[in-house]
């Protein structure tokens, strides 16, 4: 995208914004709404730095922290996910590694969850191998999540312990083997619109599938626990410019609506978002599913009308 683009996007008053991605959403992608939902599988004593994450062992956040659950656990949370009406049901753990054994485990939740629930199957288990994500296609994951969280530029400021290229080739090897991929990043970590512009065009390049917009919550014991809540004006532009880049790629808001975008998140849909994370995140409560329920069929009737 041009500079003369750029600042076209960044100067446009905000109601004419919210419109133009709200036409580019009703031309690319219609009506149709995405609603996923995760389970922490495995969760802290990450030995990862990212500054944004409660759940890295170099932080000081009260999270909670075990093992890898068992199989029985996965396949039941993915049953829950399809009760709330979720159609995608991502399996998430922590850390960039996973251990063999590890990966046997989820392999074999996947399986199962293939043949017993009627939901699409995600994982985001960190910086896999072409042939580990081509053993979980092979028995039966749909997706691949891994967010490029920024710009390749502010990256580094926010992660030391890998690289941005590694997330680009993690997800490079994904959509080799296959699999459909969810990738996108975080606002608020102190990062600049360019930062933000040049992440929405790279996820463009990247050829992503779905896109979640994360709000940074500054958990308490992070290292970016003192930063403000990037404002609802922001996000909601930021959701717009990625809509109007991204054009027909599935646009999430998700962790932080709830905080940033408060009685405003009706607008964040309005804006070019077409899904939502439900039933909570990693770290944070989510809102209430029938509250959350109850705002979809709002915006789908303003976008039948």
């Amino acid at each position: 995208m041009k500079e003369a683009d750029i600042n076209f996007l960044l100067e446009t008053p905000l109601l004419e914004l919210v419109s133009s991605a709200d036409k580019v959403r009703r031309d690319s992608v219609g009506s149709k709404f995405e609603l996923c939902n995760i389970i922490n599988a495995k969760a802290g004593l990450c030995s990862e730095d990212c500054k944004f994450c409660a759940q890295s062992s170099r932080h000081s956040a009260d999270v909670s922290i075990y093992p890898l659950k068992k199989k029985n656990q996965i396949v039941e949370a993915a049953q829950q996910a399809k009760k709330i009406g979720a159609e995608k049901f991502g399996i998430v753990t922590s850390g960039n590694r996973l251990k063999k054994s590890e990966l046997d485990v989820i392999a074999q939740a996947i399986s199962e969850i293939k043949g017993r629930v009627e939901i699409d199957i995600c994982a985001s288990l960190g910086a896999l191998e072409r042939d580990e994500l081509a053993m979980l296609k092979e028995v039966g994951l749909s997706r691949y999540h891994h967010n490029i969280e920024t710009s390749a530029r502010f990256y580094s400021r926010i992660v030391s312990t890998h690289s941005f290229e590694e997330r680009i080739n993690t997800i490079k090897a994904a959509k080799e083997v296959g699999l459909e991929v969810c990738s996108g990043g975080i606002i608020g970590m102190g990062e600049s619109w360019q930062d933000r512009i040049d992440m929405a065009l790279t996820l463009k390049k990247l050829n992503v599938d779905s896109v979640p917009v994360n709000l940074l919550v500054a958990v308490k014991g992070t290292a970016l626990e003192s930063l403000e809540p990037v404002s609802c004006v922001d996000a909601v532009r930021t959701i717009c410019i990625f809509r109007i880049i991204l054009k027909d790629k599935t646009i999430k808001i998700a962790a932080g609506r709830e905080t940033v975008l408060k009685d405003f998140q009706a607008l964040g849909l309005m804006a070019g978002a077409n899904g939502m994370l439900i039933g909570g995140y990693l770290t944070v409560k989510g809102r209430d599913v029938a509250e959350d329920w109850k705002l979809i069929k709002e915006v789908e009737k303003i976008w039948l009308e």
